[in-house]
This record gives C-alpha cells, sequence and structure tokens, in this order.
C-alpha cells in the first residue's frame, strides 16, 4: 500500500471553503478501514466535523504527513482497475464544456491531477491544445509509457505550478480537491490561469451522500461514535466532502459562480432490489455519491443547473 507515512495533527479551525468558525462534530475516523464494526477496532483516530454554514466535512484536527507527495507514489492500480489511458473517459465533460464555453478556435485545457493521463488522451483527441499537472511519480511514469508527452505532462501541483493570465479555457479537477489541504487556494489559483469565458470542471465527493449517512446511523445504534466520512490517514486520503454551498460562498469570494451542477448516484454497493430503491431515493433527493461542477468567473454566460 506504498510507503509507510508518519503524521503530524494540525488544529483547522474554520471551514476553508467560506471561513466559518462553528462546526457541528459528527464523530471520530480511524487512520485505517473501519468496516461495519469501528468500535471493535484500535488506532490513531481524528474528530470529523460538519461546517454549521456551508456543509463542508472536513477533520479537526487534520493530519499532515511528513511527505505529502509520497502518499500517492502508489502503483496506479491501487485507485483503479483500469489505469490505461484509452476508453470513452471524459467524453461527457467534453460535450458539457463544449456546451458551455462560448469561445472559438481550439481551446487550451489544464488537467490538474492528470493520473494516468486518460482525459489527457480524451482532451487530445477532441481537438484541445492540453496540459497536465501530476503531483505522484508512479502515476506520471504510467502515462508516459503510454503515450503521453512529457513535455505536456509536468511534474508538480496547482502550488508548485506558475501558469500566466489567462492561459486556458478549460481547467479540470477530477477527483483532486478533496486530496488537498487546502481546496480553496487551488480553486482561487487556477481562476487566475482561466481566459474570459473559460470554465473550472471540479469533481468531488458530495457530504450529503445518502449511503454514508445511512452507515453513519448504524454506527450509532451499535454504540459507536465513529463516522465512514472521509479517510484522511489511509488510501485514498480524503480530506474533505462537499456540497454545492460550499462553492457557492468560496465562489462569493474568489469570484466564480456555478454555471452546471450535476448530482451522480455512484456504486450502491447493495444487492438488488435495495440497491434499486436506493438508486431511486439517492436521484429524487440529490443525495448520491459526488458532485459535479462548472465553475465560470463572475460575469460569464450562466447555464441552469440541473
Amino acid at each position: 500500500m506504498g510507503t509507510h507515512q508518519s503524521f503530524e495533527f494540525v488544529d483547522a479551525p474554520c471551514c476553508v471553503m467560506c471561513g466559518c468558525e462553528r462546526a457541528r462534530v459528527l464523530g471520530r475516523r480511524l487512520g485505517r478501514h473501519q468496516g461495519l464494526c469501528p468500535r471493535r477496532l484500535t488506532g490513531v483516530a481524528t474528530t470529523v466535523v460538519r461546517c454549521t454554514r456551508c456543509g463542508l466535512v472536513y477533520c479537526d484536527p487534520r493530519p499532515v504527513p511528513e511527505d505529502t507527495t509520497a502518499l500517492y507514489d502508489l502503483a496506479p492500480e491501487h485507485y483503479w482497475r483500469d489505469a490505461s489511458p484509452g476508453g470513452e473517459a471524459f467524453g461527457d465533460e467534453i460535450a458539457r464544456f463544449t456546451d458551455l464555453w462560448d469561445g472559438v478556435g481550439a481551446p487550451r485545457a489544464l488537467d490538474v491531477g492528470a493520473g494516468t493521463g486518460r482525459a489527457m488522451a480524451a482532451l487530445e483527441r477532441a481537438g484541445f491544445a492540453v496540459r497536465g499537472l501530476e503531483p505522484s511519480p508512479a502515476f506520471r511514469m504510467r502515462a508516459l509509457e503510454q503515450g503521453v508527452s512529457a513535455q505536456r505532462l509536468a511534474l508538480g501541483t496547482v502550488q508548485t505550478a506558475a501558469y500566466e493570465p489567462g492561459s486556458f479555457d478549460l481547467i479540470t479537477f477530477g477527483a483532486v480537491l478533496e486530496h488537498l489541504h487546502d481546496p480553496a487556494a487551488a480553486l482561487a489559483r487556477a481562476v487566475g490561469w482561466l481566459a474570459p469565458g473559460g470554465l473550472i470542471h471540479v469533481e468531488v465527493p458530495s457530504s450529503r451522500w445518502l449511503l454514508g449517512r445511512a452507515l453513519n446511523a448504524v454506527y450509532r445504534v451499535s454504540g459507536s461514535d465513529h463516522v465512514t466520512n472521509l479517510s484522511p490517514m489511509h488510501v485514498p486520503y480524503h480530506l474533505y466532502e462537499f456540497t454545492p454551498d460550499s462553492f457557492a460562498h468560496h465562489g462569493a469570494r474568489a469570484g466564480y459562480e456555478t454555471a452546471y451542477m450535476r448530482v451522480f448516484v455512484g456504486d450502491t454497493y447493495l444487492p438488488d432490489p435495495w440497491s434499486r430503491a436506493a438508486i431511486w431515493l439517492m436521484r429524487r433527493t440529490g443525495t448520491g455519491m459526488q458532485l459535479q461542477l462548472w465553475l465560470r468567473v463572475v460575469g460569464g454566460r450562466v447555464a441552469p443547473v440541473g
């Protein structure tokens, strides 16, 4: 599972997305997979809280590893069964961008957290001039082995990268912001790299996921104060879960607004007919596993939220 990491803990006195200093305690999260009976397990834990203003879920105190990059220097198969850059990856996202973008010519894209290069390959096939950032040497190497250009895929992060203002028409954060210690700062930096009319694509875990809340209720009934939210000290190292309000509040400060939003149900891990019932309920209530948002600098054309 990669290099063993030691963590220290720092206080998280306020919500990074809206700045609110008030949060409600949800429970404890162990530094390991918890299963159905976490109260029988031992180990280091941190407290999970929910912001009372925007609903962001985060851990307080926040674990900070000695070497953040080493956390993600794992074989791609630890994250995805299919770690190849082929297939139909990112096709729906390209179609959505085309619908929302008012520009002309070949759009310029930056894939933040490019992984094995699947989205980069799809964007290039669709005629985008595309560049990528990837913090994991193992993931970047796999992308290069499978044909992604080393000149187009840099080893680095939003914090370390430097681009001129107006460099990109699309910046995509697919399954990235939940891993960053300061997702708000990353978004604000990306806004500065956008050209007029450009868009930021975000996919993040939803803090309103119905099945996660159901498992938390099971824990409480069993007498445990644990929660299933986040995984700050084990793969996949999620530090945050978001709501649409998280981006609305941050956007008001950073100068962007939501142009489009979609909720993905995701896997239910349940047998039929329970799975069908859960899918129906999550679709009706907007309580799926994942949020997809398209963000535009304030002043651009805004499409209906759907």
